[in-house]
């Protein structure tokens, strides 16, 4: 089993930063691509960003691009997602998923292990 744990959620304004951290323990030599997911009340989760553990493969939500990063520290199994210029419609439950293959994909059926979220709530 994986065990995920997201911080760095709050409130801010339009036009802030935050930034997300999702530490990974457990069976953590099995967590290979790593993703972030939103989502809010009465919508499907909704694909934000992903990375795999090896190689150059990042991929980004249009919705998010040139606005958010994401990275990781392998050694400490930790994934990060820098949120910058944010927008009241970023506004929700945000999520980190990790699977045991290091194919980067965006459909979040694809990924095992799961966070508790932390909510990111943007004001106008």
């Amino acid at each position: 089993q994986v065990q995920l744990v997201e911080s760095g959620g709050g409130l801010v304004h339009a036009g802030d930063s935050l930034r997300l951290s999702c530490a990974a323990s457990g069976r953590a030599f099995s967590i290979l691509a790593m993703a972030w997911f939103r989502q809010t009340p009465g919508k499907e989760r909704e694909f934000v960003a992903a990375m795999g553990r090896f190689g150059p493969v990042i991929k980004y939500a249009d919705s998010v691009k040139g606005r958010f990063t994401i990275s990781r520290d392998n050694a400490k199994n930790t994934l990060f997602l820098q949120m910058d210029i944010l927008k009241p419609e970023d506004t929700a439950v945000y999520y980190c998923a990790t699977r045991q293959s290091n194919t980067v994909e965006v459909g979040p059926s694809l990924y095992e292990f799961w966070g508790q979220g932390t909510q990111v709530t943007v004001s106008s």
